[in-house]
């Protein structure tokens, strides 16, 4: 019961925000082409989101590693989709890379287009290579960040599983440093059932960024591995200090 209340909740939380969102866009556009204030906008949706349940916790470490003044391409663990507002605890303005599909979803296809995310078709690789090479460019000139899932998928078991090369390429393209993030506790947020915990914890954690021209510089498949190896180390101190 409390479950359904919460989520009733969220469709008047979102669609209230989805409204404002659309104004935003419109009012701000003509001097806010990087859509930062829509972004703001989301920010605050997730902060009430995770703030109105008493018991929930989020944690965020490594905050100190960003600089908020220039574009990454971020690298996030995947494993559900609290995922996606869970990484808004990050002090950057940025766009998501997605599957098509997900504009099917209520709320979470219209943020997308209020956003100007970017969706690729996962079942034509050339073509979703090239828009998330051409996308990202533009909106990394505009000096927003672009977030990416590098397992190209969710993880059944919560591991972190092998890393696809478009973020990486996206990276070396366009001279941006990366920035690793590891998520734990998302998963467990919403059980089996669709029920909330109501006690959840979830822990975002930055890693050190990756310096673009070490980037540069870098073998594509040799830089994947690092980066993996360093979030699934990451994960493990995250679980073993819980």
């Amino acid at each position: 019961m409390l479950s359904a209340l919460y989520y009733l909740f969220l469709v008047l939380l979102c669609t209230f925000f989805m409204l404002l969102s659309a104004v935003a866009l419109v009012v701000c556009w003509p001097f806010d082409r990087a859509r930062r204030v829509v972004h703001f906008l989301s920010r605050v949706l997730v902060r009430i989101f995770f703030a109105v349940p008493p018991f929930w916790r989020q944690r965020v470490e490594g905050l100190g590693r960003i600089d908020r003044r220039r574009p990454y391409v971020i690298v996030v663990n995947h494993n559900t989709v609290i995922d996606i507002p869970a990484l808004y605890y990050l002090p950057l303005n940025f766009r998501w890379v997605s599957k098509r599909e997900v504009y099917k979803v209520p709320f979470f296809g219209q943020f997308l287009f209020l956003h100007g995310d970017i969706c690729i078709d996962r079942g034509r690789a050339a073509e979703a290579m090239e828009q998330l090479l051409r996308e990202g460019r533009m909106w990394i000139a505009r000096g927003a960040s672009v977030a990416v899932f590098p397992e190209g998928t969710r993880s059944k078991d919560g591991e972190i599983h092998r890393f696809k090369a478009g973020a990486f390429t996206l990276a070396k393209e366009t001279g941006a440093d990366i920035l690793p993030v590891v998520l734990d506790g998302t998963k467990s947020l919403i059980g089996p059932k669709g029920l909330f915990d109501w006690r959840n914890r979830i822990t975002i954690r930055v890693l050190p960024p990756v310096p673009a021209g070490e980037v540069a510089s870098a073998d594509t498949h040799e830089l994947m591995r690092r980066v993996h190896d360093d979030m699934c180390a990451a994960l493990a101190d995250i679980r073993n200090n819980r």
